[in-house]
């Protein structure tokens, strides 16, 4: 199953795995899956640029790492610009999906690629190897209403089902993370699968809850990451108690001094940041989807802050906050004491995932259509 014939030789499955560049969440939500691949027998390949290729090098060092572009969106300063910054580089976006498409050809044949699993990047399919897309926004949220929203849903559609398969990482049922998003009343033409959540932290042993102490997590784009951050340094030297604040900056040269009691970290590897988490009695961070599964699998009371005019983050923080699976507050309206308050008198009902090794299950069923393959 791990392995592939070639002629007259064997070697392991050579599968590329390349997530978006829109913040973090996407390197960091394939993590389990590359290793995973990794303890099936697999040669994993990685692709990406920036932020993405310098947290996925941290944590998988000894993988090849091919350059690829992204998308390199740029946001603006408010709700307003942001939206219609997108707006103006939707040409932009489409050139780059048909270079990565041209990219993926040449590097099928360069590298010998087996398969691809591509975390939301639409130009990563190819017509002779499997090619998997990930996503969790099967309905992309529009603020100009439903009908806008059924375009796009037409236009993600297009993209995805150009691949052989798409995996979407929550659970099927009705207890699940990413409501409409994930949970379309018309999915794609070819097979949806659901992963159950993906998460690269994991519970450490004999490690407590710290009364009063905050883990702050800062990721996403640019300005709004630096807009957030200014306004969290400026409300936690009022703090009295403890807090690690992470900047989501891997790699970066730029340094916050720490003091005795706040402490400041560009970036953490996973294991570091599962303990920071399980020490804090909260959480305080974006409504990204992939930190949403983070503070769900370590089961951690959570404040989020939706980055603004990011209509997806908008709409997890109003669902979770309907569900009391987290607490939620805008940016505009955030203060540190106000906030906490509130997050103490909420009724937090953070939702339970069994085990079923969904993940597991649809890696090797991909893996499995190799060994049919290849008798």
């Amino acid at each position: 199953m791990d392995q592939e014939k070639k002629g007259n030789s064997v070697r392991k499955l050579r599968i590329l795995v390349a997530p978006l560049d829109w913040g973090l969440g996407h390197a960091t939500r394939c993590i389990p899956i590359i290793k995973y691949l990794m303890e099936n027998g697999c040669e994993v390949l990685l692709a990406g640029e920036g932020l993405q290729k310098e947290l996925l090098s941290q944590e998988f060092p000894s993988l090849h790492f091919l350059d690829l572009q992204g998308y390199r969106i740029k946001y603006g300063g408010s709700k307003i610009s942001l939206l219609l910054s997108i707006f103006r580089q939707t040409h932009q976006l489409l050139s780059i999906i048909k270079k990565e498409n041209a990219w993926l050809k040449k590097v099928v044949k360069e590298y010998q690629l087996d398969a691809v699993i591509s975390d939301n990047r639409y130009g990563l399919h190819h017509d002779s190897i499997p090619c998997v897309f990930i996503t969790h926004q099967l309905t992309i949220k529009s603020p100009f209403g439903k009908w806008t929203e059924k375009l796009l849903q037409q236009r993600n559609y297009k993209y995805i089902n150009k691949f052989l398969e798409c995996w979407v990482p929550d659970a099927e049922n009705k207890n699940n993370l990413a409501g409409e998003l994930s949970h379309p009343e018309k999915k794609p033409a070819v097979p949806v699968f659901y992963t159950g959540i993906l998460s690269r932290l994991e519970q450490t042993p004999d490690v407590h809850v710290i009364k009063n102490h905050l883990l702050i997590c800062l990721s996403g784009p640019e300005p709004q990451r630096t807009i957030l951050e200014n306004k969290i340094i400026n409300e936690i030297v009022h703090y009295s108690f403890t807090a690690t604040i992470v900047r989501g900056l891997p790699g970066s040269d730029s340094i916050i001094p720490s003091t005795g009691m706040i402490k400041f970290y560009n970036h953490l590897p996973a294991d570091t940041l599962s303990k920071e988490m399980q020490q804090a009695e909260y959480v305080i961070s974006r409504s990204g989807y992939s930190t949403v599964m983070d503070l769900v699998k370590l089961k951690k009371k959570s404040v989020l802050i939706p980055t603004p005019g990011q209509t997806e983050q908008e709409y997890l923080a109003e669902y979770l906050l309907e569900k009391q699976a987290a607490f939620s507050m805008p940016q505009t309206e955030f203060t540190l004491a106000a906030t906490l308050k509130n997050a103490a008198e909420f009724s937090y009902q953070i939702p339970i995932f069994t085990s079923e090794n969904l993940m597991q299950n649809v890696i090797l069923k991909l893996l499995s259509s190799f060994k049919k393959s290849n008798p």
